[in-house]
């Protein structure tokens, strides 16, 4: 049988749950690396057993951490990450320079066919690659180098690039979202980057329809079909059928179209998931109630999503890498929240369990499907 390893990272530590097929008990180790804040821990789809995870602090910095075992041990690999040549400064919307900064590493995006290939995104964002299993990183300076820089802003969170998405039929191809850019995709491994912006509409910056400057939360598609995108943008639901050339809305019936995840279905293409909070302010479910919405048709039409989350006096948040399913013939769908629970659902969203509770804020959620 099958075992689901979910891999969640939080405000002070990693923990790592367990379950066989049935996906009914489940045993949590943690946390690792205590106090430290966890912003992203993934796993090789080429070796489930080796595991990436960001480690960092204001206090020590960044670290990156290795588990060859499945995170029953970890040791720390060489965090030189070199920019190719000098970062320099940039210029924001209001005209004011900035220097370049290396904060953290929000997300780690291991290769899909081997376990020393990983993507990094960082604050100030860019992105790095490493093909030695962590022991050094080489910036893809295509990115940073690209003519729009100067039109890029940090988002509430900082200017992270949080979001990077391989295609799998196609690695030299590669999606990644920035806040507050937009999306990108390099169709050269890396080499140069091309803004996918086209139908996103923003209003809080200059140009609402700027081809960079919109503030993308995740982007997320189905391996079978990978020019299908599906974007949760700082306001709307987004769907592209050309990889991205061009988005149309389809928030349709949502009760908020603001969010930060979004996952889509391990079996079926057209079948998403959102958690809507109330507004870019009010980081917190509407009405108090906990509900994720699905949507089996692409988008527009959504239904509730209730039985077993709390309907009452519940203010939570679900941060933008904090959701992931399974690949299990029913589909597992898990998220975690700010007030740390950890959420599963056994049958693709009708019913919920919280498998973990009193964990500190969660930040990131991902799942192994382990034959």
């Amino acid at each position: 049988m099958s075992k689901v390893r979910v891999l969640v990272g939080t405000r002070k530590g990693a923990f790592i749950l367990e379950s066989d097929g049935k996906r009914e008990n489940w045993n949590i180790t943690g946390p690792h690396f205590g106090g430290w804040e966890i912003y992203h821990i993934n796993g090789s789809p080429a070796d489930p057993n080796r595991l990436y995870a960001s480690q960092s602090s204001s206090w020590f910095g960044q670290m990156i951490q290795r588990s060859d075992d499945g995170g029953q041990t970890w040791e720390p690999v060489d965090n030189k990450f070199v920019y190719a040549g000098v970062p320099g400064t940039h210029q924001w919307y209001d005209g004011t320079p900035h220097p370049w900064e290396f904060k953290r590493v929000w997300h780690l995006e291991p290769s899909l066919d081997d376990p020393d290939t990983v993507y990094a995104g960082v604050e100030d964002a860019a992105i790095f690659k490493t093909t030695d299993g962590g022991k050094s990183w080489n910036e893809l300076a295509g990115l940073r180098e690209h003519g729009s820089g100067p039109r890029w802003q940090p988002g509430a969170g900082g200017m992270c690039l949080h979001t990077i998405v391989i295609d799998p039929k196609n690695p030299q191809r590669i999606f990644i979202a920035i806040s507050a850019a937009g999306a990108f995709r390099t169709d050269d491994g890396g080499a140069t980057w091309t803004p996918i912006n086209q139908g996103l509409r923003s209003e809080y910056i200059p140009d609402p329809n700027a081809d960079v400057g919109h503030c993308v939360h995740r982007i997320a598609l189905h391996p079978s079909r990978p020019d299908t995108l599906f974007m949760q943008k700082h306001w709307d639901v987004m769907r592209s059928d050309n990889a991205g050339d061009t988005w149309h809305e389809v928030s349709g019936n949502l009760p908020t179209d603001f969010g930060f995840p979004i996952q889509v279905h391990a079996h079926e293409p057209e079948t998403i998931y959102v958690v809507p909070i109330k507004s870019d302010s009010l980081h917190y479910p509407p009405d108090g109630k906990l509900r994720v919405y699905r949507s089996r048709t692409g988008g527009n039409e959504w239904e509730a999503l209730t039985n077993g989350l709390p309907q009452q006096d519940c203010y939570v948040n679900i941060l933008r890498d904090a959701m992931a399913v399974d690949k299990l013939d029913q589909c597992g769908v898990y998220f975690g929240t700010t007030g740390g629970q950890v959420y599963a659902s056994s049958d693709s969203g009708d019913n919920w369990t919280a498998i973990a509770s009193n964990l500190p804020p969660v930040l990131s959620v991902e799942v192994q499907t382990i034959p």
